[in-house]
């Protein structure tokens, strides 16, 4: 594999066709948002401090001072919205391991989101910049036994691909659902069985269908990331992508969501010929080895021309930092 991630492309990029394939990335900023989630988070009082208090309307100026020569935009679903507002968010039941609550979280279908999507639209169109992709957290359950569950949960998704329409979105991702960790094998006469996963990724795969169709009909790709559950083993991402066989369906990488350090470069690697569009540059100090340019050499090698988010998750660096940080590294391995 080292030999594959030092390949050279066909040409040297300019550095304009460089940060043409660079991202700003919402997440990592997102206690400077004025939102309606991380309220207690020790995080946000300082980065506020530093940085002041934004909302997504200001993240395409924000994006072209920070990063310079940037115009591509990753924007995290939470962030999306006027947060006085109430007409336009939805009460939302939330389950995560045993705990049980209930938050609101944007609707894209209400008459008042579509107003707040144009103006975004507005704002866009405005500063040259472009939302790329939309990391989705708000439709859930997409592989539950439950088919209520499922249905409501690709409901969502459709009314989340008709808002990214509005704003030329080229791609969103839609979580697995399902349990937070992915069910083991049983013990047979013989050999170890795992009925239980393969009923989630038969649903999983029967709602990515759904979901790929209705982005094809409104131009947006659906992406699964290695996030959790299903989507924790890079080889039932493959799967799900395989079986669903649309062009609107694939996967968008993230550099350090894995489970454990064997998966930082083997797992991306295996999921590098399945991404096309969006993948997240991500440094996290939850791992020792955490090479961002190694990573994006790999996907140079498996011919990605796609675009690279700044999603910064935890380390020496506050937020913006380390996602200038990653812009560096990005930069210089492109």
């Amino acid at each position: 594999m080292l030999a594959a991630e030092n390949q050279a492309g066909s040409h040297p990029l300019t550095e304009k066709e460089k940060l043409a394939r660079i991202a700003s990335n919402t997440w990592p900023i997102r206690y400077v948002f004025k939102s309606r989630m991380f309220r207690n988070d020790p995080h946000k009082e300082a980065m506020r401090k530093k940085y002041g208090e934004i909302t997504m309307l200001d993240f395409p100026t924000f994006t072209k001072e920070t990063f310079p020569g940037v115009y591509h935009m990753d924007l995290f679903s939470g962030l999306f919205g006027d947060m006085d507002d109430d007409s336009m968010f939805v009460e939302v039941p939330i389950h995560v391991g045993d705990v049980y609550r209930t938050t609101t979280e944007f609707d894209p279908s209400s008459a008042s989101g579509r107003k707040w999507l144009d103006k975004l639209a507005n704002k866009m169109e405005q500063t040259g910049t472009k939302c790329h992709h939309i990391s989705n957290n708000a439709p859930r359950d997409i592989c539950e036994l439950d088919p209520e569950k499922r249905r409501t949960g690709i409901a969502v998704a459709k009314k989340w691909l008709d808002g990214a329409a509005i704003l030329g979105t080229k791609s969103m991702r839609v979580n697995s659902g399902g349990p937070r960790i992915s069910p083991c094998a049983s013990t047979t006469t013989d050999y170890p069985k795992n009925d239980a996963l393969a009923q989630y990724l038969a649903n999983c795969i029967e709602s990515f269908k759904e979901m790929a169709d209705y982005g094809g009909k409104v131009g947006v790709k659906v992406t699964l990331e290695n996030h959790w559950g299903l989507t924790a083993n890079p080889i039932n991402i493959r799967i799900i992508v395989d079986e669903v066989n649309s062009p609107w369906c694939e996967a968008s990488p993230d550099f350090g969501n894995w489970e454990h350090e064997y998966l930082m470069y083997h797992g991306l690697a295996d999921l590098a010929p399945y991404a096309h569009t969006n993948v997240h540059a991500k440094y996290w100090n939850r791992w020792k080895d955490n090479d961002v340019q190694r990573s994006v050499r790999i996907m140079n090698a498996a011919k990605y021309t796609g675009v690279f988010a700044l999603e910064y998750e935890d380390g020496p660096w506050d937020g913006v930092e380390g996602a200038k940080h990653l812009y560096r590294e990005v930069l210089a391995a492109l």
